[in-house]
Parts: C-alpha cells; sequence; structure tokens
C-alpha cells in the first residue's frame, strides 16, 4: 500500500510542473482535494452511513490534520516546486524523501522522543544530499537573489506538514482507514476554502477561468484519481500496518519515480543531483536500520529482564 501511494506521488511533481505553468497552485488544490474529499465523503456515506461523518470530540484535531496536509503541504510543496521553475520537479521530489528525518524532529518535539546520535548525523548527511540537488553545484546561484533557496524551504515546510498529517493518524487507530482519510479530507477542505477565499477578496488571486480549468484537466484527473485518492487511502492504510517510522521511509522512492519520468520528459539530471539523490536515500536508509536494531535490542532486554 505505501508503495502504491509513493509511486503514484512520484509521478505527480513532473506532472505537476506543466500545470503550473497554466494554473496557480492554491485554486488547482481546491479543485484537487475538493473532488476528492466529494469521493471519500460518498464512499464513506454508502459504506459507513451518515454516523460516521461524527468527529467524537476530535473536530479540532481532525481539522488541524487536515490542513496541514491538505492546505499546509499542497499549497507550500506545489508553490515552492513552481518558484524553482524547470528544476522544481526534482527538487520537490528528493524533499519528500527527507520525510523520514523530519518525522524524527516531530517525535521530538511531539512525544519528547529524544533522537539518537545516529539520526542527528544522517540528518546533517541528507541534508547536504538535499543542498547538492538544490544547487546543482552552484552555490554562487543562492547568493544572487535566486528563488531556489526560497522555493526548497517552502518545499520543506511542507512535507514537514505530510509528516505531521502521518504522525497524526496513529491517534485514530480504532477507527477505519476511509473514516480518517475522509474526515481529514473534508475538515483541511475547510481550511482550504477559507485561504482562498481570502486570497481572492484582497486580490491575491484570481477565479481561474474556464481555458485555465481546461488546460489542467488531464493533470487534474491523476491528481485527483491516482495522487489523491487511491494514494491518500493507500498511504493511510499502509502505514496503519507498518508505523509510521516504516511506513514514511518508503517515501525514498518518489524522486527515483519522479526522476525517471523526468528523464523520460526531456529534463537533464546532472551527476551533481544523481549524487545527492542517492546520498540523501543511503543516510534515510541507514538511519531505519540503525532504529530497527535499537528497537530490537530494547525489546530484547525487556524479554530478559
Amino acid at each position: 500500500m505505501c508503495l502504491i501511494a509513493v509511486l503514484a506521488w512520484g509521478g505527480m511533481f513532473p506532472i505537476m510542473e506543466p500545470a503550473l505553468r497554466i494554473l496557480d497552485p492554491f485554486y488547482f488544490t481546491l479543485l484537487r482535494y475538493g473532488s476528492v474529499a466529494v469521493i471519500f465523503a460518498g464512499l464513506l456515506l454508502v459504506i459507513e452511513g451518515p454516523k460516521a461523518f461524527k468527529p467524537e470530540k476530535h473536530g479540532i484535531k481532525l481539522w488541524l490534520l487536515g490542513t496541514a496536509a491538505f492546505a499546509g503541504f499542497s499549497f507550500l510543496v506545489f508553490l515552492g516546486q513552481k518558484l524553482a521553475g524547470p528544476s522544481g520537479s526534482v527538487i520537490a521530489s528528493v524533499m519528500m524523501a527527507i520525510q523520514p528525518l523530519l518525522g524524527v524532529i516531530v517525535a521530538w518535539v511531539w512525544h519528547r522522543v529524544k533522537p539518537p546520535i545516529f539520526s542527528l548525523v544522517a540528518m546533517v548527511v541528507a541534508a547536504i544530499g538535499v543542498f547538492m540537488v538544490v544547487t546543482k553545484g552552484n552555490i554562487g546561484s543562492l547568493l544572487r537573489g535566486s528563488n531556489t533557496l526560497i522555493a526548497a524551504g517552502l518545499i520543506l515546510l511542507g512535507a514537514l506538514c505530510w509528516v505531521i498529517y502521518t504522525a497524526g493518524g496513529a491517534d485514530f487507530s480504532k477507527w477505519s482507514i476511509l473514516r480518517y482519510s475522509a474526515l481529514t479530507t473534508i475538515y483541511g477542505m475547510i481550511s482550504v476554502v477559507v485561504i482562498i477565499a481570502l486570497a481572492t477578496s484582497v486580490g491575491w488571486l484570481r477565479l481561474p477561468t474556464i481555458h485555465q480549468i481546461q488546460g489542467v484537466s488531464g493533470a487534474l484527473v491523476y491528481m485527483v484519481v491516482l495522487a489523491g485518492v487511491v494514494a491518500v487511502f493507500a498511504w493511510n492504510f499502509g502505514n496503519r500496518i507498518v508505523g509510521s517510522i516504516n511506513g514514511i521511509l518508503f517515501m525514498n522512492l518518489v524522486p527515483v519515480t519522479s526522476f525517471i519520468i523526468s528523464v523520460l520528459g526531456g529534463y537533464h539530471i546532472s551527476s551533481f543531483e544523481l549524487i545527492g539523490c542517492l546520498l540523501t536515500i543511503v543516510a534515510l536508509i541507514v538511519n531505519n536500520l540503525c532504529n530497527r536494531r535499537k528497537a530490537e535490542a530494547k525489546n530484547y532486554l525487556e524479554e530478559e529482564g
């Protein structure tokens, strides 16, 4: 399930590149997740009935998690990708791969779980790899007022939003995957609608034309069906089984999928970008393996004790 999700997400960044030249990421998010929310709501109503829509005193938490995932992630990541230009899809996909280490930070702040030394080292190594991808070996580009650094910062914040959403799913283990996916999407869309309405009213955004919507229709179908309904449900399902720490490791495959699609589309990936991507992935895998061994050793000592 996690594999299905990340393969779908790996393809969304190259697909979004031409779409973002036609429609801004905010209204695209409204169309995308608005459709996803309607589909999830219909499925939940048919399968579990009206009672499943009751938040059961979790309304605020559902709103916060939904806002992080479907407003924070989409707005920040795709705005960053648009600012980064032609290399935006590559930068965004590599930033998705760093999410396992962002999960360490979330656990540190949220659950007061202090990360071990090897995790901190892995974070530094992964950050170096991301820096290599972002700069492509041209550090001077960041010092000449380039949007690349700002774009990378936005994408990183967006990735953090998705990590928070993934970690929050553990608090709803008694709910069905469909119910959690549907309610977080619905509650998240409240924030999306409010933010876009305010931004449009003050002139920061403009209502899309029919021509613009038609121009992104192909990307919209992919983002709603595969990268939306299928991927969100599969991701929540997979993480329920293997846990968020192991599940988020699958994000390593996002840049691999994105790189392949980008190359097929004509994008030339430099050796510097490739080495940076591999460095990041290796750091994340080593960190995960060390965490596994530490957990196994702890369980062994508890059983012996």
